[in-house]
């Protein structure tokens, strides 16, 4: 095999930094760096599509290498929370941190690989423009592969336009992998140089390929017109406002110790169910005019619904404690509440059968039922691979969960709320049948903790911010450590509260009935981007085209 030349690797690893800069990193993503999205793949494209000048193109290893350094560079990147969390929360010793961070990422750069070795092969079957035109839809279906086979659709492409008001029309339609495939073909754009209008100017002679330097620079200018705009419109739609909305809701931010860091809690089972019903009573983070004007009359009466968050609280469903505070404080402030707990169902082996739920009461005090979460975190709430990962049991802290097996919705005064757990959040074509089965608004509790002050909290709200788009309802997020938000149906977050405080917040929202096309349809987008994807790579094969052929 042909050694690969440094400046192809060169290209592969810039793709990789370029990749990390329009998501978040250490916080909110400026409005500025979501622009890099635009061109973050083009490196790596360069790459892919370079021939040598005998005009051979790269041969499928060496696609499939540049490809997996992306991909590699990139998780480690974007996913560097993995190993803080580990080490600063699991407390794993530094070593063995890094080296799950290090296994995750080549894992999953894996994927990236297998476009790498997609454009590759396609390289040498089509022309260069073609295989461009197919690039899109390559990227959507390895995203495809990615949620499907591993279970990890963190921070696809297309979550970079959660701020962009006009991409984000197509969520409704085809989900965020609608997203990733406009964001690719943006990227495509930079190399694209249209043939046949060359081949017109050239009399249908000789390529002429040096004469005409304003076609040989025609994606390239429609590329950067696209990204510019982009960026405008994500601009502008950051500073609309939503419509008023009739309801509201409070939402608790408990700010309890995660980890090595709960040691520091001193507080009883009682002092926390006391400190948090009177959050829940009196919400405590002020409404500045400007919200006041937008939402006196919704922020001036009584809460429909309190939300506590996912937390490390270790309430017990069946606890008389529990059940009693929560009922009374439900009675109390004519308000519906949902509160997380553990679910203990029995033993298996000797060993208790543990379910992470969200427990909800009605305004009149009863309990209404649970809903036991159905997607866990790897590491977090079991270990996949237990012999392999051995070493993890200390983040784990002895709770292994078992996985819930079917969505509950809940109804209190002809209003239906479905609720789903932290990781949830990111399996768009699961949450969208929360809505299929009555859903009016959704409601994510999630414990942010683990992640500490790093990319985690910041990706996870953009992730959540899309299930709102995807399926077009008001979304209520009460975290223990933040980010605690509410987020209308266009993905918008009207009101939050800063992170790593005790606080409540009284918030806006509203019911919504219709349903989305993607919400009845679910990835059907990405699954027709896969077809195609195959179609190309096994139908319609032809040699490849002559060294001195337009964009060789």
């Amino acid at each position: 095999m042909r050694s690969i030349p440094a400046r192809l690797w060169a290209l592969s690893l810039l793709s990789a930094l370029l990749q990390i800069v329009p998501f978040p990193i250490a916080g909110p993503v400026p409005l500025w760096r979501r622009i890099f999205c635009w061109f973050c793949l083009t490196p790596l494209l360069a790459a892919l599509l370079h021939r040598d000048q005998r005009g051979k193109s790269l041969k499928l290893l060496q696609g499939t290498l540049l490809g997996y350094a992306q991909g590699v560079l990139w998780y480690a990147g974007n996913c560097y929370w993995i190993y803080r969390t580990m080490h600063l929360y699991g407390d794993i010793p530094r070593l063995p941190s890094l080296g799950i961070l290090l296994l995750f990422s080549l894992y999953l750069g894996l994927y990236t690989a297998l476009f790498g070795s997609l454009v590759t092969v396609l390289g040498c079957r089509y022309s260069r423009n073609q295989v461009l035109c197919a690039v899109p839809f390559l990227w959507v279906a390895v995203e495809l592969a990615r949620g499907r086979i591993t279970g990890f659709p963190w921070d696809l492409l297309g979550y970079t336009q959660i701020d962009n008001l006009f991409f984000t029309r197509l969520a409704p339609w085809t989900g965020v992998m609608g997203l990733s495939f406009a964001v690719a073909a943006g990227n495509a754009l930079w190399l694209l140089r249209p043939e046949m209008g060359m081949k017109n100017l050239s009399g249908g002679g000789s390529s002429g390929r040096g004469h005409y330097p304003s076609f040989k620079f025609a994606g390239a200018a429609v590329a950067a017109l696209v990204a510019v705009v982009a960026t405008v419109v994500t601009v502008e739609g950051a500073h609309s406002v939503a419509e008023p909305a009739p309801e509201a809701a409070t939402l608790l931010q408990e700010d309890l110790g995660v980890g090595s860091e709960a040691s520091a809690e001193t507080e009883s089972k009682q002092q926390m169910l006391a400190s948090f019903s009177q959050l829940s009573r009196k919400p405590t983070y002020p409404i500045t005019d400007r919200e006041h004007k937008l939402y006196a009359t919704q922020l001036g009466q009584p809460a429909r619904i309190i939300i506590w968050p996912e937390a490390p609280t270790d309430f017990v469903d069946t606890d008389p404690m529990l059940r009693n505070t929560i009922g009374k404080l439900a009675v109390e402030t004519k308000a519906a509440v949902i509160v997380n707990d553990i679910t203990l169902a029995g033993y298996k082996d000797g060993q208790p059968r543990l379910y992470n739920s969200a427990s909800f009461f009605r305004p009149d005090g009863s309990y209404a039922g649970r809903y036991d979460k159905m997607h866990l975190v790897p590491f977090g709430e079991y270990v996949p691979y237990k012999p392999v990962f051995f070493f993890t049991g200390n983040l784990l802290d002895g709770l292994l969960f078992v996985p819930g097996v079917h969505r509950t919705v809940f109804m209190t005064d002809a209003r239906e709320y479905g609720v789903f757990i932290c990781y949830e959040s990111i399996f768009g074509d699961e949450l969208r049948h929360f809505p299929m089965e009555g859903a009016q608004v959704l409601v994510n509790i999630s414990d942010d903790g683990w992640y500490g002050d790093t990319s985690a909290p910041w990706e996870h709200l953009d992730m959540v911010r899309m299930r709102a788009i995807e399926n077009h309802r008001w979304l209520l997020r009460a975290t223990n450590t933040g980010v605690t938000a509410v987020i209308d149906p266009q993905g918008r977050v009207i009101r939050t509260i800063p992170r790593h405080v005790r606080a409540s917040v009284q918030v806006p929202f509203g019911f919504c009935n219709d349903i989305t096309f993607y919400s009845r349809h679910g990835d059907w987008f990405a699954w027709l981007c896969a077809l195609v994807t195959s179609m190309l790579v096994l139908v319609g094969e032809r040699p490849a085209r002559p060294a001195g052929s337009t964009g060789s």
